[in-house]
């Protein structure tokens, strides 16, 4: 009986004391050397027995990369953090007082691109692993790689998601096999967008609005109507970063389009540019749905609420069927003053401020669906006013996540970063971090001083509650990543456990717990400045 290298490997995954070994063990061997003697054996049998492969055209020259590399201690510090990021992590809720440099490595990067540093050479396939292995990362490696990580990833079809993107997010050009590396052409870009694959051209969409926003449009409506619905909607949504009044006419071609999803997001899109024609359009209708009322000296606002959804409306992106155990006069009303500038309600109310409409009293429970609305219409527009008449003081009781119509996270997103900061530093004074999470993910990062100033009160105050710490597992992760350094020294004194701490040796507590966390947040802290430190010189 011949025994192939597949009878060894089903074997050998099932263990010799499941299947006995195909192999015949020698007098006093057991079954399991037995098994990997053969296993040798094969394996020098396959490699003497390859059969030579056929010579491939020597790759061309790796192109040039202007810009410097990082100081050596800098390249030091990133072959570290490319080697740690696929140590195994330590689960359950206690993770040890180590750093995680895993999660300094996006830090890094992103530091060392605003230096504007190349990757060093031997850590190119380091850095094009990491890449492939975490897609987070993926922008910020090829950026820091350039066009030699490129230029490497063609040699090896593992790192082929290199191949998609440029550094920037622009499409590679293609190259004949031995043709000299560098940039492109327009020619070579109009090519790709006309034979690239479907991830090509999105990228090569994307790098052109983002040099000429006029020229991306022109592309794009060239082969509009040849393109299948589910790429229109992609390419369509490519254009929402540099949308601007300029795209109206084509958006609103768009809105004709057959493909339900593709009109939808024309209207969306549209709904963003307060000055559209459907912008107006939805106006009107709100106005007749919305009006404010006067009796006896008491005003409040008064809804009624649309009969129908014409075709009208549904061309204007209005979805005719609500969601499940919604009605429909409901969801028709929450769409149209949703796509409806936030400001129409002031001129509406005569003149009235964001904060004096949103405070009005609404008739025959219409409040929620109505405040909801004003909130997407204020997200979508930037309406930092409207938004911070919503959002309301940071010191009113916070709701449950679900159960109101307020959406504070998306609402903070439409203010300026200080002002974010600020607002979420005084809910976290108030309230503490239980209901924080959402709103501290939308700070700018690092954290100005008045909200880092709270995070760390509040996790001293949890502390001294007898908390465990990973209750607030997400919050000391985001601290580890948005704390400005310079905090780690006040935060020193929380390493220490208590003199008085009534934990018994070798059964840590919360204390102990809290003192590790502690332990690790100032270490975190202090390796980002040290990081800093090292790649400015």
């Amino acid at each position: 009986m011949t025994v192939t290298w597949d009878d060894l490997l089903s074997a050998a995954l099932l263990g010799t004391g499941r299947r006995t070994p195909p192999i015949p063990p020698r007098p006093g061997q057991d079954g399991a050397a037995a098994l990997l003697d053969a296993a040798a054996l094969h394996t020098v049998r396959r490699r003497a027995g390859l059969r030579p492969a056929v010579v491939r055209e020597r790759p061309g020259v790796a192109p040039e990369d202007p810009r410097p590399e990082p100081p050596p201690a800098a390249r030091r510090r990133l072959a570290l953090l490319l080697a740690d990021r696929s140590a195994p992590g330590q689960g359950g809720g206690r993770r040890g007082a180590a750093p995680d440099l895993t999660e300094l490595l996006p830090q890094w990067l992103a530091a060392a691109d605003r230096h504007g540093y190349r990757a060093p050479a031997p850590l190119l396939p380091a850095l094009l692993e990491a890449g492939r292995a975490r897609t987070d990362l993926r922008a910020a490696a090829l950026t820091l790689g350039g066009p030699r990580a490129r230029w490497l990833a063609g040699l090896n079809p593992q790192w082929k998601y290199a191949l998609r993107a440029g550094p920037d997010g622009s499409p590679p050009v293609r190259r004949s096999a031995g043709a000299p590396a560098g940039g492109g052409d327009a020619e070579a870009a109009q090519r790709l967008w006309e034979e690239g694959l479907f991830a090509e051209r999105v990228s090569a969409l994307a790098a052109l609005r983002r040099r000429d926003p006029a020229a991306g449009r022109e592309l794009l409506a060239g082969t509009w109507a040849a393109e299948r619905a589910e790429d229109r909607l992609m390419f369509l949504d490519g254009l929402r970063p540099e949308l601007s009044p300029d795209d109206e006419p084509f958006l609103e071609r768009a809105l004709s389009d057959r493909s339900r999803n593709v009109r939808a997001t024309a209207a969306e899109l549209l709904t963003a540019l307060p000055g559209s024609a459907l912008a107006a359009r939805m106006a009107e209708r709100a106005r007749s749905c919305v009006a404010l009322e006067r009796t006896d000296g008491a005003v409040r606002i008064v809804v009624e609420a649309p009969h129908e959804c014409d075709k009208g409306m549904q061309r204007d992106g209005v979805s005719p069927k609500p969601p499940n155990g919604r009605g429909e006069r409901s969801w028709w009303l929450t769409q149209v003053v949703a796509a409806t500038p936030p400001a129409v309600w002031c001129e509406r109310f005569g003149g009235l401020g964001p904060e004096e409409v949103v405070a009005l009293p609404v008739a025959d429970g219409w409040q929620p669906d109505l405040h909801a609305a004003w909130c997407r219409a204020a997200v979508r527009q930037r309406d930092a006013a409207w938004s911070r008449a919503l959002l309301g003081p940071a010191t009113a009781p916070p709701t449950a996540e679900g159960s109101s119509w307020k959406d504070p996270a998306r609402l903070l997103s439409a203010l300026e970063p200080g002002e974010r900061a600020e607002w979420v530093a005084d809910f976290v004074a108030v309230h503490g971090l239980s209901d924080a999470f959402r709103l501290l993910g939308v700070c700018a990062v690092p954290w100005a001083e008045p909200l880092g100033r709270a995070v760390v009160d509040a996790l001293d105050i949890a502390r001294d509650a007898g908390s465990y710490p990973w209750s607030f597992s997400g919050v000391m992760g985001l601290a580890e990543r948005c704390l400005d350094p310079a905090q780690a020294d006040r935060l020193e004194v929380l390493t220490a456990l208590p003199e008085d701490s009534p934990e018994p040796a070798g059964a840590p507590g919360a204390a102990a717990y809290w003192s590790e966390a502690f332990q690790r947040l100032v270490g975190t802290l202090r390796l980002r400045a040290t990081m800093w430190a090292e790649l400015a010189g």
